[in-house]
């Protein structure tokens, strides 16, 4: 029993440091948005562009206090920033908000949810 153990803690303990490897760098262009006003305005207005709805403001202050910000696409995809931009409350992540941008780092996807471990950014419009 406890070499069963044994043996499946360390097989995941393999398979958890292998799940790095299984994202690939990308570039990705979209705007940054607070990802929960953004998904809240999505969903409150079926069909219309919920970014229009964004307050610069208010998405900045979120920024700020470290709310997970995120890159929306043209066509609607949502990564959820992570890693060295979005470190230190979003501090590298604050000046570009609602701008148009793009984003270098290691993209992955789980459950239907995408991130983006952004590495570089570069600003694309305001």
């Amino acid at each position: 029993m406890r070499r069963m153990l044994a043996a499946l803690t360390t097989a995941a303990f393999v398979v958890a440091l292998g799940a790095p490897a299984f994202a690939k760098v990308e570039t990705v262009k979209g705007q940054i948005v607070d990802q929960t006003c953004y998904l809240k305005e999505k969903a409150a207005n079926p069909g219309k562009d919920p970014i229009a709805g964004e307050d610069r403001a208010c998405a900045e202050e979120c920024a700020k206090k470290g709310a997970p910000m995120a890159l929306v696409t043209a066509d609607g995809t949502v990564y959820l920033i992570t890693g060295d931009l979005a470190a230190n409350m979003n501090a590298k992540i604050v000046p570009h908000v609602l701008h148009t941008v793009e984003i270098t780092g290691d993209v992955a996807s789980k459950d239907g949810k995408r991130t983006i471990n952004g590495s570089s950014l570069k600003m694309i419009s305001k």
